[in-house]
């Protein structure tokens, strides 16, 4: 990897991403039935045991498993390690069903409420915003006829992998907007081309990471949320060709339908994407 870029603060990003569950969806918690959080805590108790029997883990792995888990907590990487690790699976069961856009994991860097620009405007940025300029539209949310009370939100990291709010020093709803569609349903969004990071590794997950002998690596991508009043919300991000982290994502989230296609243009490059919402 020939960027660089430096990482969030494990801990002060993780204590963000927590506060953030906590505000945004912990109710779920309480509304699970009992029975199903009986159901599925035992099956996942029960691929833990026969994993410890299978590989006969020792007290001293144990242990080692229980320090790390500890670890997570104090960082507040819970939401980090969930949505890069267990996430996509997630995603992939609730949204098998749909015959529009495929969609993607949320990641724990979304904050609901981004103030609205219009159909046809710029993300928020600094002035020297790094990255290269790209402007992403006009794009389509349709569902064969166009919805044009759709709502398109975008959010994505800067040049040096931050996102608003997760990270001091940055404007608040920097490079994050909602966005309205015009009649047909086409919307332009202007934006900067974001880089590919790392995940913070200073925390209980690059431990995990270094252990392993894994990467850290995330693919450049834009967040999308679309929605549309009787239609299902789609949740996805948007990948760029030749990132050489499409094939081996560390929060597996990449679909081939979600790489684009970007065409040059004045200043930078556009890219078209249609969007199909399922109805509800």
């Amino acid at each position: 990897m020939t960027a660089t870029h430096h990482a969030p603060a494990a801990a002060e990003s993780g204590a963000s991403a927590t506060a953030r569950f906590k505000s945004d969806k912990f109710a779920a918690v309480a509304d699970t039935p009992k029975e199903r959080v009986s159901l599925l805590a035992r099956e996942v108790l029960s691929a833990v045991h026969e994993t410890i029997r299978k590989h006969k883990v020792t007290y001293d792995e144990y242990n080692a498993l229980k320090a790390w888990l500890i670890q997570v907590g104090e960082d507040g990487e819970w939401p980090l390690f969930l949505d890069v690790w267990v996430e996509h699976v997630v995603e992939e069961v609730a949204t098998s069903h749909r015959k529009g856009n495929k969609g993607t994991i949320e990641g724990p860097y979304y904050v609901p409420g981004a103030p609205e620009q219009g159909s046809r405007r710029s993300v928020p940025m600094r002035e020297g915003e790094g990255g290269t300029r790209c402007v992403d539209g006009p794009l389509t949310s349709v569902d064969g006829t166009p919805l044009k009370d759709a709502k398109v939100e975008l959010w994505h990291a800067d040049a040096d992998s931050l996102y608003t709010q997760f990270a001091p020093g940055i404007p608040e709803w920097n490079l994050h907007s909602t966005f309205s569609v015009e009649e047909d349903g086409s919307f332009e969004i202007h934006t900067v081309r974001p880089e590919p990071y790392q995940i913070p590794t200073d925390g209980a997950c690059g431990k995990l990471i270094a252990a392993a002998g894994w990467h850290a690596w995330r693919p450049a991508h834009l967040h999308v949320k679309v929605s549309a009043p009787g239609h299902e919300l789609l949740t996805a991000q948007l990948y760029f060709p030749g990132d050489e982290h499409n094939d081996d994502d560390i929060a597996s989230a990449v679909k081939p339908e979600l790489v684009l296609d970007p065409k040059p243009s004045d200043g930078g490059e556009t890219v078209t994407y249609d969007f199909v919402l399922d109805p509800a």
